[in-house]
């Protein structure tokens, strides 16, 4: 019986991403594009999510920052997941729903983007990082899913969205996960070559 349920999760797994991959191809490959335009004009990549979408986030930037499959210099990306002191500190003295637009707005500048990832697309936190993007003229990647939720309705024509095609949360943070290594991948080809 349990091995039964294991065959059906990775069925949904399976079953989602060959979904996704006829939606989220042409998506994830701008944003890669976007991703190199901005590193190559000086540029760095901030990213930002909640609870399983904070180590994506954090994967995503280590994998720019370190290496992905290649050697490489480290490319400048941080996750503004990380740093305990100033998400309690914003989090006590402001709201929580301060935490990543707070250190966008004394971190970012008009060339760099934001990376958001958010399962909903209706976190508090995630809603007013894009906006903070927005204050600076950041563009905008959001990973989502679902109806893209209050996230996918904030994204203009300078943002791109790539929204999973499912409901389920587990579902949506696998290909999430795969998006990342998409978005990685394409970045090191771009900069390296195939």
């Amino acid at each position: 019986m349990l091995s039964e349920q294991v065959r059906n999760a990775f069925a949904a797994s399976i079953e989602t991403k060959r979904l996704a991959a006829e939606t989220l191809a042409a998506p994830i490959a701008a944003a890669a594009e976007l991703i190199v335009e901005r590193l190559l004009q000086g540029g760095k990549i901030l990213s930002c999510g909640n609870g399983g979408s904070a180590a994506d986030a954090q994967h995503f930037s280590s994998e720019l920052l370190n290496r992905f499959e290649r050697d490489r210099p480290g490319l400048p990306a941080l996750a503004l997941t990380t740093d305990s002191s100033t998400l309690t500190s914003v989090a006590n003295d402001l709201a929580y729903a301060e935490v990543f637009a707070r250190q966008i707005q004394a971190l970012g500048h008009p060339g760099d983007l934001l990376l958001a990832i958010s399962t909903s697309g209706n976190s508090p936190s995630i809603v007013r990082a894009i906006e903070a993007a927005h204050d600076l003229d950041m563009p905008v990647i959001a990973l989502g899913g679902r109806d893209g939720g209050q996230a996918g309705a904030l994204l203009s024509g300078h943002d791109i969205e790539i929204r999973v095609p499912s409901e389920r949360t587990a579902r949506i943070q696998e290909v999430h996960l795969l998006a990342i290594h998409c978005l990685c991948e394409l970045t090191d080809s771009q900069l390296l070559g195939e």
